[in-house]
């Protein structure tokens, strides 16, 4: 699998992340490294202790992540659940959101991993 089509596989803009970082290599690279990135399950944790302000960081940060790397799907969704919890409160909408997120998250990993592994 080459990065291009990782990035269909998982509905991401590729052509724009490839134009701002230059070459296939370096978006490789990025993109391999998200797997490691934290905050989604910083994320999980926050909601499960009821920690609405860190949820919001947690979200924020998958957010800018996900807009840097051309993660169309994930940056929407998590940018969703931003806004949703700005405020520093847990509304009925979180639940919903926080669910997309985590599907949005799957299958954007799913998809890492199987570049990884051609």
């Amino acid at each position: 699998m080459t990065t291009a089509e990782c990035y269909a596989l998982i509905g991401a803009d590729y052509t724009e992340v490839l134009r701002r970082m230059g070459n296939e290599d370096r978006v490789r690279r990025f993109l391999l490294k998200f797997a490691e990135e934290p905050s989604y399950g910083l994320l999980c944790r926050s909601v499960e202790a009821g920690d609405a302000k860190e949820a919001f960081r947690a979200a924020h940060s998958i957010k800018g992540v996900c807009l840097n790397l051309g993660l169309t799907a994930l940056y929407r969704s998590a940018g969703d659940l931003c806004e949703e919890l700005r405020g520093g409160a847990f509304t009925d909408a979180v639940p919903g959101l926080l669910r997309r997120v985590g599907e949005d998250y799957q299958k954007t990993i799913n998809g890492i991993r199987e570049l990884a592994q051609a």
